[in-house]
């Protein structure tokens, strides 16, 4: 694969085409980071819906309930995704060596 490279007027390069830092484990981390963060967006709109379902359920006891359950299985879901993002990066860093 031939590299694209800038130099830059203080004699710097930068490598348009990959970094070279670029390696399986970064890509990896990094799929798993973006999807951890839209599941946490999705647990966040969970809890939204919740909370606009709990303020227009009018006193009905069963609509109540059911409104403050998927505020609690989005604030559970939310937990989890952050303990699993902590969980990944603390692998990647203190296990596999990577920053």
């Amino acid at each position: 694969m031939k590299e694209i490279i800038t130099k830059f007027a203080d004699g710097s390069t930068v490598d348009k085409v990959g970094d070279k830092n670029d390696t399986l484990i970064t890509n990896v981390t990094n799929i798993l980071n973006a999807v951890i963060a839209v599941l946490g967006l999705v647990c966040v709109v969970v809890m939204i819906i919740g909370g606009i379902s709990y303020m227009t359920s009018s006193g009905d006891a069963g609509k109540v309930k059911k409104a403050k359950d998927t505020i609690l299985y989005g604030l559970i879901g939310l937990i989890v995704c952050v303990l699993a993002f902590a969980l990944v990066n603390f692998v990647i860093v203190n296990i596999l060596g990577q920053s």
